[in-house]
This record gives C-alpha cells, structure tokens and sequence, in this order.
C-alpha cells in the first residue's frame, strides 16, 4: 500500500491512515509518501515494513552506521539531527496534552548533545553461531531475541567502540569462552577508563587467564566482574568501581550500579535540578548513587535520599562521604523503595525530585507524594506516557507545570529525557 505520513508517534514509527486503518511504519518522516508491506493486520490498523520512499523530506539524510535498519538500537539515522529534536519536543508536548491532559503552551528547553559518539555505557549480546565459527556479539534485532552481529556501533564513545572491538577480536580468536552470554562496558567521563561486566551460561575455569587476556587487549580496564545470574556466582577482579567526575563532585560508580549514559549532558541535567529550588529540606528518591542528591546538598540545609539497590546505596554513601563533595553530615541515605519510603514519610518537604524507572510512580506514589506536600517538585523521565499520567495526577492535587526541559540523551533514537518542574499553587 502507499499511504502518507502524518506524524511521528513515540517509539519510532510513523502513522498513516489507509482505507479506514491506522497505519505504522517505521523509518519514515512526516509528509512523506512511501509504499508499505503490511506485516501485521487488525480490524482497526496495519503495522508494515517500509518497502521504498516514494517522496521523501527535505529532512532525509543518509544514516552513517551499515547495521540501521537492522540492527534494533537506533530508529532516527535517516533524520537529520536538527529535524531530530524538532520532532521529540512536538511528541513530548503532544504526550502531555493526549495523555495527561496538560495543554503546555510554553517553551520546552531542549538540551542538545553531540549526536554522535555520547554513550558511556553499552551492553552487547554473545551468541554461538551454531557453526563452527566464532559467537556472534551485537545487539538484539528489532522486536526481536535474534542478535544483529555488528561490526562498528558511531553513537558509543572512542573508548568504549575500542573496547567492543577487543571483545568481539578476542571471541573470533577463541580468547574467550562460548558460554559467554553478555557484555556490559562503562567509562568515566574522561573516556578513559572501563568497567567490563561478563555474564556466563556456565561459569568458565580459567578466569584468571581470561582477565589477563582482557588487561592485555584492553590496557583501559580498571575492573572486570565475571557472573552467572542463573548460579548466582560473582568473581570480581579489581576494585569494582570508577570515579566519574560531573562539575565540581565525583561520583563512585560499581558494576551494578545505575548512572546516566549520556557523558555530555550528565552535567547540564545536574545542574537543572540544582537550580530547582532552596530550602530547609530536599528529599530525592530513586537517587542512585547521588547524581542529584549532591548538588542539591548546595541549596538545602538537608537532603534524604532513598534508593533500593544496596550496590547503588553503597556508592551513595561513600560519594556523600568523599571529602571534596563536601557533603557530610547534610544528606540523609536510606536503603529503601522510595514509594514505600514516601508513604512512610511523615515530614513536610520543600523540594521532591524523582527519577523513576519507565513505569513512573504511579497511583500508589503520586498519593504517598501528596502526603509530604513538598512546594516544589522536579520529576525527571525516560518515558514520557506514564510521567505524563503521573502529572496528570499532580495537577489536580493542587501543582502546576512551570517549567519543561527535554534532555536529548539519545540520539538516533526515539528515546525522549524529560524533567518537568511543577509548583504548589
């Protein structure tokens, strides 16, 4: 079918109208006509596989990676960077009005990044190839479980693009063992040094051999952890954490713990909710290893913070304790659910900030929120709809929204970063 491109809709697809249905398709941009293999059929839509752009935008470009369209990681390479932003702040606000009910009229503060080269974090899939070559290493296909071996990968950083190609040299070598099944690399924020995590089917024997064959091929390597979820064995090989530098504080960030992956605009978001506010008392929840937590430590007499991961909380601690954080004895750490943490609370607060996973915070937190009534609250999300129901819930408690901030963490994808500042009225 050839049907023309309306809009953009979060998740990456493009939506058309044909003969009564509602048509997806991804890889396409708003006002093109393209021809369309329907891949899935319902009454009421049609989601299709793009067969050829029978007119395409001005915006169009040529994706700069071989594996786009394949491989399931990015879904913007053919739009130009530009048009990028311009169509995440039109599904932001589109977000809030359909989903929650919030007609912003005003400015939405787009934080750029350099489209190319940002992520300090990736995670590769091995699989054996069911031949006698090499496992495969590259990420999953789309809507998929099939892995997309991959050659080059332009959105990861110098150090960690280099550190994929000594894994994937020392797999087609025999160098490491086929029962490996995941490979997760982290750098710090001066692309220098790495954290490898290493998940096995089946735990390999030669563990020391292999971490010496990983320093050799990796001089950057500060710390490798071996595991087997499914045995629930670990073997760490180094100090098991990194320094990560943002402005003025320094974080300690472990294997299993949680940290933006984004190495240029970690600092600009810190510093948004830096200046969310001052006051007696901060609470953060879903804080991490305190990205935001420490900053905050500059505006208020006291912070309290509350996250679930132990290894995160571990970070935490010794980040708040850490001399030139200057931050002892002001922030509060509480190894706990932060909805459960909430609906505990009992103290009136002057700021809240959360950064909930993509489920949001839901009925059960949004009402644990009310119950602290903190003058301001920034909420920071990787996934527009549930904060958008979310803010639904705020506003008719009583807050409105003054301020939206959208967070370009990762480009080439549709994958949209928000913070929205709302205030008691």
């Amino acid at each position: 079918m050839d049907v023309k491109i309306e809009k953009l809709i979060y998740g990456g697809d493009g939506l058309a109208h044909h003969e009564g249905a509602t048509v997806f398709v991804p890889f396409v941009l708003s006002g093109e006509t393209v021809a369309v293999v329907p891949t899935e059929t319902k009454k009421k839509f049609v989601r299709g596989r793009l067969e050829s752009v029978l007119t395409p935008s001005p915006e169009r470009i040529e994706a700069d990676c071989p594996h786009f369209l394949i491989c399931g990681g990015c879904h913007y390479q053919h739009i130009s960077y530009a048009a990028q932003l311009g169509y995440k702040e039109q599904i932001l606000r589109e977000t809030l009005r359909r989903i929650g009910k919030i007609d912003w009229t005003g400015p939405i503060v787009v934080h750029a990044s350099p489209p190319w080269g940002y992520r300090n974090r990736a995670q590769w899939r091995v699989r054996e190839s069911g031949i006698d070559d090499a496992p495969q290493i590259g990420y999953f296909q789309a809507s998929s479980t099939a892995i997309v071996p991959i050659e080059t990968c332009p959105i990861l950083s110098p150090r960690i693009l280099a550190t994929f190609h000594a894994i994937r040299e020392l797999l087609s070598s025999g160098g490491l063992p086929p029962s490996l099944r995941e490979v997760e690399a982290f750098a710090d924020e001066r692309d220098e040094s790495v954290l490898l995590t290493l998940t096995y089917g089946k735990f390999p024997k030669t563990l020391s051999e292999t971490q010496q064959l990983l320093r050799e091929k990796i001089p950057a390597l500060a710390s490798v952890l071996f595991q087997d979820v499914q045995q629930n064995r670990m073997e760490l090989k180094g100090p098991g954490s990194l320094n990560y530098s943002v402005g003025e504080f320094r974080y300690r960030v472990s294997h299993l713990s949680f940290f933006q992956v984004n190495r240029f605009l970690v600092g600009e978001m810190a510093q948004v909710v830096e200046a969310a506010g001052t006051g007696e008392l901060a609470v953060d929840i879903f804080a991490g290893v305190g990205l935001f937590s420490l900053p905050l430590s500059r505006k208020f007499r006291r912070v309290i913070a509350a996250e679930s991961n132990p290894v995160a909380v571990r970070d935490f601690k010794d980040n708040a304790a850490a001399p030139e954080n200057r931050a002892t004895n002001k922030i509060e750490i509480r190894e706990s659910d932060s909805v459960e943490f909430l609906s505990r609370a009992r103290q009136k607060t002057d700021c809240v900030v959360l950064d909930p996973p993509r489920a949001g915070l839901g009925v059960e937190g949004t009402a644990a929120l009310r119950k602290v009534g903190p003058a301001t609250i920034v909420y920071v999300s990787c996934e527009p709809s549930t904060m958008a129901r979310d803010l639904e819930i705020m506003v008719a408690q009583g807050y409105a929204v003054s301020v939206v901030h959208l967070f370009d963490l990762f480009p080439q994808t549709f994958h949209i970063e928000s913070m929205v500042k709302l205030v008691k009225r």
